[in-house]
């Protein structure tokens, strides 16, 4: 058993090892063709940009994408990608001829926390999550970045890096997901709204999906984590632990029964489980698996 703790350990490791190298192979390599510097930047979406450069991303959805079974001809729709962070989907949504909104959150103060954690706490586990990536790690700081620096290192930098690169016409609007109304967005409403990952970071999913749902005039698609539903019976599977310093900023896994009675109660006539996608998450191997449900006005 120890020499398996250690074969494992020597492998995440050597992950890690060249995961680092990646990263700064492409920062080199972004500098050199005179490129923004994007040193310090966290990459949650891998992204194919021009001059081949490759973002180092945590995720890789690129040979997932049909999975998600999206059109492949998005001309005429209107989309909106809610938390793009480093912005694989809505770029991915452009590129097939789509109009599109990404919201993101206007600052790291306006993350969901639980109460009685502080923003301090909220560095401290993002940094944590971020792992190998976060600044200090890579660029020998001793010091913990303020939540200005880290927004702008893990969500807005790599953002304008790859939509400037790509020449990108995406609309931004900063807002949380509570927040979003056709007074942010317009009265015209989206063909599609896309939220991966996203409910999972909130305290209130059934506030959020009420705040979206009113906006959707064709469909919503919804990919993460969703438990097991024994009995078919609906429920949210609390995931937030009970101590504030070990929070994740995650708490509720609505189960795929849940998803559909709520997302029917908010004016949706159809809801479905259109699939999975899986993947390794980088650097450490770790085997993720998202259902993907799609509700249709």
């Amino acid at each position: 058993m120890e020499r398996m703790d250690g074969t494992e350990d020597q492998r995440e490791r050597q992950a890690t090892e060249e995961f680092q190298r990646e990263t700064e192979e492409f920062g080199r390599r972004a500098r050199a063709l005179g490129l923004d510097n994007p040193s310090g930047y966290y990459w949650y979406h891998t992204v194919d940009l021009p001059h081949g450069l490759v973002t180092p991303g945590l995720y890789d959805y690129r040979q997932s994408l049909p999975c998600f079974q999206f059109p492949e001809d998005m001309s005429g729709m209107r989309v909106l990608d809610v938390g793009s962070a480093t912005g694989f989907f809505a770029f991915e949504f452009e590129k097939r001829g789509a109009a599109v909104v990404s919201v993101e959150l206007p600052s790291l103060y306006a993350l969901d926390r639980f109460p009685g954690q502080d923003i301090g706490q909220i560095i401290e586990k993002i940094e944590e999550m971020i792992g190998p990536q976060a600044p200090e790690r890579r660029e020998g700081g001793a010091g913990r970045p303020s939540a200005e620096q880290l927004y702008f290192k893990m969500l807005e930098g790599p953002f304008e890096f790859c939509r400037k690169l790509l020449g990108a016409r995406i609309e931004r609007c900063y807002s949380t997901v509570y927040d979003l109304s056709p007074a942010n967005l317009g009265p015209a409403g989206f063909d599609l709204i896309f939220m991966g990952d996203i409910l999972l970071h909130t305290l209130y999913p059934l506030r959020a999906l009420a705040a979206v749902a009113p906006l959707c005039r064709g469909s919503l698609v919804i990919a993460q984590v969703m438990p097991d539903a024994p009995g078919g019976q609906p429920a949210m599977h609390y995931v937030g632990g009970d101590r504030l310093d070990s929070d994740e900023v995650s708490w509720w896994w609505p189960n795929q029964p849940c998803f559909e009675q709520l997302l029917k109660k908010l004016g949706f006539r159809d809801v479905a489980a259109v699939g999975h996608h899986t993947g390794a998450l980088r650097p450490s191997g770790y085997q993720f698996d998202r259902a993907i449900l799609r509700a249709v006005k």
